[in-house]
């Protein structure tokens, strides 16, 4: 009975919840002409415009939405075009050959053309329309999400989109933009809003903190008061979201190109800690320990790399950002253990990035690169005979050698600065400079291998069996 009555309660509510986002959500949907916005189709992938005619032609609504929409209007080079439609998924895999389906919590369809992905979705619909048999939804305990395949309207889709900036339609059929949620507004103004109740948004996927966090970064814009309350309270809902998914966010976090701004963030709204237990355990008041500034300036020198087209390795983030923790732990299992520094160093890295992968699931070739970068720390400083020539063949040696270098920036540690300065002049000295550098070097004392003489045996005596 009281299973009955919770159930009741649980629908009474959720309908309610609905009732008020569409309240909230309905401003008057505008049509901005051609002539008022600055969207051509010459700035559009010719596959995306591919997608979009072929699905007119066969009777079906079509639009481009999203990012790609938003970036066009603010005159930037959009990443990826994605496309919304009335077709169900097996309606568009009917229409491409080179399409599939992908998504457990909500469908889609993937247009492949080589190497780019026109991704189309069907126009989602309100949970309570549930009841047609081509539509499913599951909600877990928290209020998340875990499938949403209910469709509906391109006026339902709207509202169910996470932002009003991301929730504008381009129509190649009159080449109009549709705005259902005033999205053009908060462009112009530089806002970003959350459409409907914010904490029941962010209850259905938590993710939706991250992003709005990501795009405030990225876009240069402010989070409206409204949709920036809730997040520091519901911060914890990260924890609730699968790892594997957090490694994808994450990296979209901090390897776009507005990392630092981003890592400001999400130290402000609380979020920085479910992403990054480990490290957040070491933050201080003034927040300019070694570890901080260690931090912001890798986030720095990866955001110039990006900006000047150069690649970027999440292995070198990730080895840069915990290295303190790592010295920290290895400095107590040293204490705690009495083991000798090498050995308490490896035990730390593990340790270290085992916590760091129950929340984020970074993937072992990532781990293993920077477990080598770790390493190479401890072996730099040894120099002599041929150690130096064969620690420039490793693979991961240069990015060892930043790791050192930004050491010895942060910490302004003589020792370190001349150990990075002496690798950053033998890296581009000729080989007859090179072997004077390693004459000038103190040499250390092998160990002495101590031979054991063969024992004597005693001579057999005759007879002896």
């Amino acid at each position: 009975m009281f299973t009955r009555v919770a159930n009741f309660c649980r629908k009474v509510l959720s309908r309610e919840e609905s009732m008020a986002n569409d309240a909230i959500a309905q401003p008057h949907m505008s049509v901005i002409p051609r002539e008022q916005h600055n969207i051509s189709r010459k700035d559009i992938s010719e596959n995306a415009l591919k997608v979009l005619y072929r699905l007119n032609k066969a009777g079906y609504e079509a639009y481009l939405v999203g990012g790609g929409v938003r970036d066009l209007l603010l005159g930037k080079k959009p990443k990826d075009f994605d496309v919304t439609t009335s077709a169900t998924p097996e309606q568009v895999r009917k229409l491409f050959r080179n399409c599939r389906l992908v998504g457990r919590r909500f469908r889609l369809a993937h247009v492949m053309f080589g190497p780019e992905i026109i991704e189309v979705a069907t126009f989602r619909g309100h949970h309570e329309a549930g009841a047609s048999d081509r539509t499913t939804s599951q909600r877990g305990q928290n209020g998340m999400l875990l499938r949403d395949n209910i469709f509906g309207s391109i006026e339902e889709d709207a509202q169910r989109r996470d932002f009003t900036i991301n929730s504008l339609y381009y129509s190649v059929a009159d080449f109009t933009v549709r705005d259902y949620v005033g999205g053009m507004q908060d462009l112009k103004e530089g806002l970003i809003r959350l459409i409907g109740t914010p904490e029941t948004r962010y209850r259905e996927d938590p993710v939706r903190m991250l992003r709005a966090v990501r795009f405030a970064a990225k876009l240069n814009m402010r989070i409206s008061p409204e949709t920036a309350e809730p997040i520091p309270r519901l911060a914890t809902l990260i924890n609730d979201v699968p790892p594997a998914r957090l490694f994808e966010e994450a990296l979209k976090l901090l390897q776009a190109g507005h990392g630092f701004e981003t890592y400001n963030l999400l130290r402000e709204y609380n979020l920085f800690q479910p992403l990054f237990p480990t490290i957040t355990r070491y933050f201080t008041e003034s927040g300019d320990s070694p570890m901080e500034r260690m931090i912001a300036q890798v986030l720095k020198n990866t955001d110039t790399r990006i900006r000047n087209d150069m690649r970027v390795n999440p292995a070198f983030l990730f080895a840069a950002m915990f290295w303190y923790p790592l010295l920290e732990t290895a400095q107590r299992i040293t204490q705690e253990s009495g083991l000798a520094y090498y050995d308490a160093f490896a035990l730390a890295a593990n340790d270290v990035l085992d916590e760091g992968c129950r929340t984020l699931a970074i993937p072992k070739r990532i781990t293993t690169l920077v477990r080598d970068i770790w390493q190479l720390q401890l072996r730099m400083s040894r120099r002599q005979g041929k150690r130096a020539w064969k620690l420039m063949e490793h693979p991961k040696f240069r990015a060892a050698f930043d790791l050192l270098s930004l050491r010895a920036e942060i910490e302004r540690n003589q020792e370190l600065q001349r150990l990075a300065q002496w690798w950053a002049e033998f890296q581009v000295s000729a080989p007859p400079e090179q072997k004077d550098m390693l004459t000038g070097l103190d040499e250390e004392p092998e160990p002495r291998r101590r031979h054991r003489r063969p024992r004597k045996r005693a001579p057999r005596r005759e007879g002896a069996s």
